[in-house]
């Protein structure tokens, strides 16, 4: 696997696809996960805690949806029923015209193939005991997608200098590298087995500022690159404005605004995403405008 080449003019044609609403590439529908509450040591159950209330959303093929809430209001659990990493307790999930929910087990490792996930923690997500080769390699592995150890070993030095890390660190244990540097290798995995698809669950909340920009910035131009589509979960405005194309404002396990991110920023609908925007600090209040973030935003002007 070579790297592709990465060019001003291929980025403009891929973040600006016109997505068709009648097609998208991950369509959820009236999504519900519940987990329940336990009461006491009797083993009883004392209700239910409705993580996910009734979500519906589409992301279309090389476009960035944002998922934007407060901590605690569903997003990650959203990401992960869309995965199957958690079983929902009811609603659609169709990936590309495949069932995600109704899949059988062969059908499921197939779509394991087309949507995979960046996780919060860098650090947490990657097995100390592997060596970076490893965790890289093991889904190219468990999919038997590399002809001989030759090619494994090309594929993945191929993946990581992609994600901006020289190949020589393909034989160093995670703990050798900072967070950023970590979250590049995880990126790397999420690319091994060339999906479509990309939940990218806080991918920069445990980073340092500085270090936030460069993996946004490494972001939009796999995204250029490679045609990927994103969830994209945060917390923070600022880095949503910055990404997304649309935008879904997440409150207590629902999506109480969804819309184009130019509409949403300048025409909040939802007191919610009035206070959302009002937290995002601005260094000269008279003069609003979206959060650079060393690029200039997909779109914008």
């Amino acid at each position: 696997m070579s790297k592709p080449a990465a060019t001003d003019t291929l980025g403009a044609i891929v973040r600006d696809l016109h997505v068709t609403p009648a097609a998208p590439l991950l369509s959820v529908r009236n999504l519900h996960t519940h987990f329940p509450l336990r009461a006491g040591g009797l083993g009883g159950s004392a209700g239910w805690v409705r993580a996910v209330d009734g979500v519906s959303f589409d992301v279309g093929r090389a476009e960035t949806l944002g998922l934007v809430g407060e901590s605690g209001c569903g997003k990650t659990t959203v990401g992960r029923s869309v995965l199957r990493l958690i079983r929902p307790t009811s609603g659609e999930v169709t990936f590309d015209g495949v069932s995600v929910l109704g899949a059988k087990s062969r059908t499921l490792k197939k779509l394991r193939r087309d949507m995979q996930i960046v996780f919060q923690d860098p650090g947490g997500s990657l097995n100390p005991r592997m060596r970076v080769f490893s965790a890289v390699a093991e889904p190219l592995i468990v999919h038997g997608l590399a002809n001989g150890k030759d090619d494994l070993r090309h594929r993945v030095e191929a993946l990581l200098t992609m994600c901006g890390m020289p190949a020589a660190c393909a034989d160093r244990y995670p703990h050798e590298f900072s967070g950023g540097q970590r979250q590049r290798i995880g990126i790397a995995r999420a690319l091994a087995l060339s999906p479509k698809f990309i939940v990218c669950d806080e991918p920069t909340s445990a980073l340092d500022v500085s270090v936030q920009a460069q993996i946004i910035n490494l972001l939009i131009d796999l995204q250029a690159q490679l045609g990927l589509s994103y969830l994209f979960i945060s917390h923070d405005m600022s880095v949503i404005q910055h990404v997304c194309r649309r935008i879904a404002v997440m409150y207590r396990g629902r999506i109480v605004e969804v819309g184009q991110r130019d509409q949403v920023l300048a025409d909040p609908q939802h007191e919610y995403t009035r206070r959302l925007l009002s937290a995002v600090p601005v260094p000269q209040p008279s003069r609003l405008r979206p959060v650079q973030w060393g690029r200039p935003a997909p779109g914008a002007a």
